[in-house]
C-alpha cells in the first residue's frame, strides 16, 4: 500500500479499533511526581480519593507502571457509533499554502459533542454505572465535556451535574441546551450553590469564573452528595490514558501508507487531547527508535507552559482537590474571558509538565485574533468549522507549513483537530466583526497567582 496515492481521508476498519489504551507513565524515564494529600502533603492514596473519584479510575489515576489497559467491551462497543475517527490529508490547505509539507489532521468532531470528550466521558460513566453509582458531578470550560458527559451519563443511565464557567455559559447557551437535552443540570460557575463557590464570589465579585473554579464546584457536590462522584473531562493522568485511542489510531493510520510524522502539533489546555495524541509517538522517541518535533499550543491569556512555574499546585481554585506537580499560573489565576474556554485552565496535566520539563516537547503561545485568522482560513480550504480551541493547532500547523515552503523541506505535519466550532459562532461574529482582542497577562498578574504556591 505503500505506492499508493494516500487518500484525503483514511480509515481505519472496525476491527482496528484499539482494544487497550496506553499508560504512558510506564515508559517514561522521569516518571511524574505523584499527587499529594493537600493536608499532608504525602502522596495520596487511593483510600483518601475514593470519597471524589469512582474506585477504576483511581486505579488508573495512580498506576504508573501498567503500559496498557484493556478497553471493556461496551465502551469499545459505544466507540464503534463515532470510531475510528479519520486521519484527513489537508491536500487543499497545503495547496493552498504553497508548500512542500504534507499536512495531516486527526478529525475528532464526528459526534454530537462535537469533539474528543467522548472518548473519556464514555469510560467515566461507564466505570460510575459498574460502581453502581447514581450520578456523577463535573466542570465545562467551553462545553465540549460538559456535552460529551451527559451523552455519556444518559447511556448509562446517570444522573450528571455540570458546572459550567460562567463566561462560556453566557458565550454558548446553545451549548448549555444541549446538555440539558441529554438530561443534565448545567449551572452558571462560580455560584451560589456550592460553599466554595459562595466563597469566590465574595473574594471576586463578578468573575466570569474559570475551570478551576468550576472544578471546586463540582468536586464540593460530588463529596457531600450521597452515590455521587466527581469525573474530569483532561489535566488528570486517567484522562489521558482515555484519549490514547486518538494518537493510536492516527499512528496505524500513517503506518498504514508506510508515512513518517515528522512534527506533531495540538492545542493545550489542560492537557488530555495532547497527551492522547502524542503518547504512541513519544514513546518511540522516549525509546531512541525516532525522533519527532512534539509542539503544545497554548493561549497567549492562559500560558501556563511557557510562563507558568513547574510546582505542586491545587488542581482547582477552592484549593481542596489534590496537589498536583505541574506547569501552573497558580491556582487562584483567572483567565481572561477569551473565547476558547476549554484552554481557560491554569495547569497542565503532569505527564505532559514531566515530558516538557525534560525537555521532549516544545510549546508556544498564539494570539486570539490570529487564531481565528488561521480558524477561518482552514474553514474556506477544507470545508469543516474548527473549535476555537483546535485552531490553535491549525495556526502552528499553518506557521510550520510555511517554513517548509521558504525552505523546500518537504516535512509530514500531523495535528489534532480536536472538534467543530458550530456553537462558537458568537467568537466568530466578534472577530469578523472586529470586536475581538488580544490578551496577554502582565508579569504582575502572573507574579500574583504563583504567590500563594503551597508550600511543598
Amino acid at each position: 500500500m505503500s505506492n499508493e496515492k494516500i487518500p484525503y481521508k483514511i480509515y481505519l476498519s472496525e476491527s482496528e479499533l484499539p482494544k487497550q489504551w496506553y499508560n504512558l507513565r510506564a515508559d517514561m524515564v522521569n516518571k511524574p511526581a505523584p499527587l499529594l494529600n493537600p493536608e499532608t502533603l504525602k502522596p495520596i492514596t487511593k483510600e483518601e480519593l475514593s470519597g471524589v473519584f469512582c474506585d477504576a479510575l483511581i486505579d488508573q489515576e495512580l498506576d504508573e507502571n501498567t503500559a496498557y489497559f484493556d478497553i471493556p467491551t461496551p465502551i469499545r462497543d459505544f466507540y464503534k457509533m463515532f470510531r475510528p475517527a479519520p486521519l484527513i490529508r489537508a491536500y487543499c490547505l497545503e495547496e493552498k499554502l504553497g508548500t512542500p509539507a504534507k499536512i495531516y489532521y486527526k478529525f475528532e468532531g464526528n459526534n454530537t459533542s462535537g469533539s474528543h470528550k467522548l472518548n473519556s466521558a464514555i469510560a467515566q460513566a461507564y466505570y460510575a454505572k459498574e460502581q453502581g453509582l447514581k450520578g456523577v458531578t463535573t466542570e465545562t470550560g467551553a462545553g465540549q465535556w460538559g456535552t460529551a458527559l451527559s451523552m455519556a451519563s444518559a447511556y448509562f443511565g446517570l444522573d450528571c451535574k455540570v458546572y459550567m464557567v460562567k463566561v462560556s455559559y453566557e458565550q454558548k447557551p446553545f451549548r448549555r441546551e444541549v446538555m440539558r437535552t441529554y438530561g443534565a443540570t448545567v449551572t452558571p460557575s462560580p455560584s451560589m450553590e456550592t460553599e466554595v463557590g459562595r466563597k469566590i464570589l465574595e473574594k471576586f465579585p463578578g468573575t466570569t469564573g474559570s475551570l478551576g473554579c468550576a472544578i471546586s464546584e463540582a468536586v464540593e457536590k460530588a463529596s457531600k452528595t450521597e452515590g455521587y462522584r466527581y469525573v474530569l473531562g483532561s489535566v488528570l493522568n486517567q484522562v489521558v490514558l482515555h484519549q490514547t485511542v486518538i494518537g493510536l489510531e492516527t499512528k496505524a493510520a500513517l503506518d498504514k501508507y508506510n508515512e513518517k510524522a515528522d512534527i506533531i502539533i495540538g492545542c493545550a489546555g489542560g492537557g488530555s487531547n495532547l497527551g492522547g495524541l502524542i503518547a504512541p509517538f513519544m514513546r518511540e522517541k522516549i525509546k531512541g527508535e525516532r525522533d519527532y518535533r512534539i509542539i503544545a499550543v497554548e493561549p497567549e491569556s492562559c500560558p501556563s507552559f511557557t510562563r507558568g512555574k513547574y510546582a505542586y499546585d491545587y488542581c482547582d481554585t477552592g484549593m481542596i482537590c489534590p496537589l498536583a506537580k505541574m506547569y501552573t499560573l497558580g491556582s487562584g489565576f483567572i483567565p481572561a474571558a477569551t473565547h476558547s474556554g476549554g484552554l481557560r485552565y491554569h495547569g497542565m496535566n503532569p505527564i505532559l509538565s514531566q515530558l516538557y520539563d525534560d525537555g521532549l516537547m516544545e510549546a508556544v503561545t498564539v494570539k486570539q485574533t490570529e487564531v481565528f485568522a488561521a480558524a477561518e482560513e482552514f474553514a474556506r480550504v477544507e470545508g469543516i468549522l474548527p473549535a476555537p480551541e483546535s485552531s490553535h493547532a491549525i495556526k502552528v500547523a499553518i506557521d510550520e507549513a510555511l517554513k517548509c515552503k521558504e525552505t523546500g523541506e518537504a516535512k509530514t505535519i500531523v495535528f489534532g483537530l480536536t472538534g467543530t466550532g458550530y456553537f462558537d459562532m458568537v467568537a466568530y461574529e466578534k472577530f469578523h466583526d472586529g470586536k475581538m482582542t488580544n490578551y496577554a497577562p502582565t508579569d504582575e498578574e502572573i507574579e500574583k497567582g504563583l504567590a500563594n504556591l503551597p508550600k511543598v
